[in-house]
């Protein structure tokens, strides 16, 4: 046994285990003591234990030693301490006990992340000296609230990113000024949190910086494209937008002339100009022109302002005629119609005894009325107010005169009607028609007459009268004639004719009946 520690301890230890070991080379004086002479039993000898990977080597530090496998540590001299390891976390020497598992490092508190990129950033409009971003707020803030936004620029061929505002602003809508026409800008927006900034949102492509020409264009609302009609002391208050790049000259006349200041204001900005009158007067109606014009271009547009009041009331008021339960009345128009058309007027009565007003007529449109059922026995007066589209007069005409409504005493005349001659000869108006029958199927032959007074019916059959024959059947109603011939044979055929009579002549008509066999 003493036979085969001695070649161990003389190899020589990794260079590394002299650095970091003190004691390492005290282990050299180990083979020359004595060896026990006695066999000592396995079990005594302590064998080295089974290294284990470090838990946390330090960076610096090479790994500690191992031993070759299939080698054993020398043993421990009495007396002399084991060694220490110099550094925590490193391997135990040879000839060391194993050092106690090191415990596992507490895991670190996740860290809160910043939040997301801006989504859709993109350019809303550009002009000759500056352009405007907008975008959407990022997908995830993060734990803590967004304080805004940084925009940043570049211009192109530079790597100097300028930011745009020094503190964060909420709004997802820059416009970034001061800029020269033709240049190139690079941008990138980023949110901002307590936890930091997010990612980039940039541009593709660089912005160019230059005038967008658009010609000037009045968008007129629909409901000033007819008159605009107000009444007097109302506010009219009228915004009208526009378009045109550059910013494009905008004036207003009334009837080609230029507006009175202290009775209109008006207020223009890049995209729309207000009229405004405080408080409107008759005076104020007429037409407007507005025109927007950027150089040689132009767009015009009118605007029709029509400010009303109550017409006047009618002139003239007459009662023209009474008669039986009747009123006439007659008028003209007011003389002041208040700026509008006379839409009717409204005729009023009042008996005496109530003395209340009552309406009898409402939009009258001519300037004459009748009045009619009025009950005998009271006084009537009348007056008539004039309506437009502001509504009905202050005050109405009256008329001068009053109706007394009376009795009157009538006779009845029967009015004579002429006697007319009414005689008339026999006249045939629907001839008889001639016919084919089939034998054995009764038929009828028809004709009318007309004549005063009425007259005789006669048939007859080939020239010969028919009388009281239970085979004919003849009839008339209301000057038509009709002969039946029951189930009649050839023989019945031949020539029937009709001949009317009366005091003052007579007529005939005649027609042919043929009876054929049965197929």
């Amino acid at each position: 046994m003493t036979g085969k520690a001695a070649p161990a301890a003389k190899k020589p230890a990794p260079a590394a285990a002299k650095k970091k070991a003190a004691p390492a080379p005290k282990e050299k004086a180990a083979p020359k003591e004595e060896p026990s002479t006695k066999e000592e039993p396995a079990p005594k000898e302590e064998p080295a234990p089974k290294e284990e990977p470090a838990p946390a080597p330090a960076a610096e530090e090479p790994p500690a030693p191992e031993h070759p496998p299939g080698t054993e540590q020398p043993p421990v001299p009495p007396g002399e301490p084991a060694a220490a390891p110099t550094e925590a976390g490193a391997e135990a020497t040879p000839g060391a006990e194993a050092a106690p598992p090191a415990e596992p490092p507490t895991p670190d508190k996740p860290k809160e992340e910043p939040p997301s990129s801006p989504l859709s950033l993109a350019v809303e409009e550009v002009s000759e000296n500056s352009f405007t971003l907008t975008w959407k707020a990022p997908e995830h803030t993060g734990r803590a609230s967004l304080d805004g936004y940084v925009v940043e620029i570049c211009k192109d061929g530079s790597s100097e990113w300028k930011a745009v505002n020094q503190e964060p602003f909420l709004s997802t809508r820059c416009t970034v000024p001061n800029l020269s026409s033709g240049d190139k800008i690079h941008v990138r927006v980023t949110a901002r949190s307590a936890h930091g900034a997010s990612a980039p949102a940039s541009l593709e492509q660089p912005v160019l910086i230059r005038e967008i020409l658009q010609l000037p264009k009045i968008r007129m609302p629909r409901h000033l494209r007819e008159t605009y009609v107000r009444r007097v002391g109302d506010a009219v208050n009228i915004m009208i937008p526009f378009q045109g790049k550059p910013q494009p000259e905008v004036t207003w006349t009334k009837e080609d002339q230029p507006l009175d200041t202290s009775r209109v204001n008006i207020r223009t900005t890049a995209r729309d100009t207000i009229f405004y009158i405080r408080q409107a007067q008759r005076g104020d109606s007429g037409h407007y022109q507005l025109t927007v014009r950027i150089d040689g271009a132009e767009d015009k547009a009118t605007l029709d302002i029509q400010v009303v009041e109550p017409p006047g009331p009618p002139q003239n008021l007459k009662l023209v005629d009474v008669w039986g339960f009747n009123v006439a009345l007659e008028w003209n128009p007011p003389a002041d119609n208040g700026n509008a058309e006379i839409k009717g007027y409204r005729v009023q009565k009042s008996d005496k005894k109530s003395g209340k007003w009552f309406t009898v007529l409402e939009r009258c449109t001519r300037t004459s009325c009748t009045i009619s059922d009025l009950i005998i026995g009271n006084t009537y007066s009348f007056r008539v107010f004039s309506e437009n589209s502001c509504g009905l007069s202050d005050s109405a005409a009256l008329a001068a005169g009053v109706a007394h409504i009376e009795k009157t005493k009538t006779t009845y005349q029967p009015e004579k009607i002429p006697q007319r001659d009414m005689m008339e000869p026999p006249k045939f108006t629907q001839p008889l028609t001639d016919r084919t029958t089939t034998r054995g199927y009764s038929t009828h032959l028809f004709c009318s007459v007309r004549g005063f007074p009425q007259p005789k019916i006669i048939w007859l059959k080939n020239q010969m009268e028919i009388r009281e024959d239970p085979k004919y059947i003849a009839m008339i109603e209301q000057g038509v004639c009709s002969l039946e011939i029951r189930k009649p044979s050839p023989f019945d055929g031949g020539v029937y004719t009709c001949k009317a009579v009366n005091p003052l002549g007579e007529a005939s008509v005649d027609c042919r009946l043929d009876v054929k066999g049965r197929v």
